[in-house]
């Protein structure tokens, strides 16, 4: 009985086993891929990676840094919104920057006032304040006269009738007449001729600068609102209200580092693509009059024809893609620029990574 219940439980541990062997060497049947691959569709085609950017004529998208500084009051457009050349985008604190141009717009209307106030004179209540005055002295001086001819004819008639003192006092009292009407005329010239030329020439530099430095204080006051520099599309605003923002741009939280405060391009009808090809494949690049490329979308089976634009001479560090600016291999790459039409049924966006096959014609 116990070598029979032995073999029983023998069979049935090899029955085990094996039925453990054969469920663990069967092999789980693969997915199907999500998407095909992207495929070299030259026989001696180039891969690059590339970025997709707004379609513009020279450059890259649009970077805007504000040249002041100070917290943001408003943001007055939303990422993807188009806008037109000189829109205003964005505002930021400009209260300190105000008052400083309305204090030397002050500072000028009155430098103005006085530059006016001498090309005016002379003034004509002035003026007849300084003809009344060469009257009175004309009529004072012929007083005098009058009176002196008379005490000299008393004198001529009976010389002890006038003292010697008073025939002195009336001489002088006449000398004194005829001195005053002389400082009264040049006077009366002196308000007729109007202000010195000197004086207009000083008064008109003075307004000149002052008019100057509220010009430079209403050109600083416009920088503190951000405008679109040409017709395009708002990609991205990397601030908020009350947010510092410095010449620098704007901080960015997460990468901790400086972002532009606002990315433009241009009405995405059309898009580019910047390819970058390795310094080591530069040599099997074919003539640009024969390239051609496609453009493969990660994720997804399409692929895009892609029109060559241009190249631009100058190989430097692959930083774009990864942004790190420090790395063990100094690997440079040569930009190629493409052009494309936006598919009508697929989102694609100015940033997204693709993969771009160059090759000739």
């Amino acid at each position: 009985m116990r070598n029979r219940v032995i073999f029983i439980g023998s069979a049935t541990g090899l029955l085990l086993a094996l039925i453990s062997a054969f469920i663990f060497s069967q092999q789980p049947k693969s997915q199907p891929p999500l998407f095909k691959p992207a495929a070299n569709p030259y026989a001696h085609g180039i891969y690059s990676n590339g970025v997709i950017e707004s379609d513009q004529a020279q450059g890259e998208n649009i970077n805007l840094y504000p040249e002041v500084a100070g917290p943001i009051t408003e943001i007055l457009v939303t990422e993807g919104q188009q806008v037109f050349k000189g829109t205003p985008l964005l505002t930021i604190d400009d209260s300190v920057q105000r008052a400083l141009a309305e204090q030397q717009q002050a500072q000028a209307e009155a430098a103005l006032g006085m530059l006016t106030e001498l090309r005016a004179e002379p003034r004509r209540e002035s003026l007849a304040v300084s003809r009344a005055q060469v009257d009175n002295a004309r009529a004072t001086l012929k007083s005098a006269r009058d009176q002196l001819e008379k005490q000299r004819h008393a004198h001529d008639m009976d010389a002890r009738s006038i003292s010697a003192d008073a025939l002195d006092n009336a001489q002088n009292a006449e000398s004194i007449a005829a001195t005053n009407l002389k400082v009264t005329e040049r006077q009366y010239a002196l308000t007729k001729a109007g202000a010195w030329v000197y004086d207009i020439q000083n008064a008109e530099k003075t307004y000149t600068a002052l008019s100057k430095a509220y010009q430079s204080s209403a050109a600083l006051l416009a920088k503190y609102t951000i405008r679109a520099p040409a017709d395009g599309v708002v990609l991205a605003v990397h601030s908020s209200v009350g947010s510092y923002v410095s010449p620098q741009g704007a901080y960015e939280t997460y990468t901790q580092g400086y972002t532009p405060l606002v990315v433009m391009g241009l009405p995405q009808g059309h898009l580019q693509v910047r390819a970058y090809i390795d310094e080591i494949l530069v040599h099997d690049l074919p003539e640009p009059g024969r390239l051609q490329a496609e453009m493969f979308v990660r994720g997804t089976n399409v692929h895009v024809p892609l029109t060559f634009v241009r190249i631009q001479p100058l190989i430097s560090p692959k930083i774009e893609l990864s942004d790190a600016r420090q790395e063990r291999v100094d690997l440079r790459v040569l930009p190629v620029i493409f052009r494309f039409e936006k598919p009508a049924n697929l989102n694609l966006y100015p940033g997204e990574l693709v993969d771009v096959y160059v090759g000739a014609k």
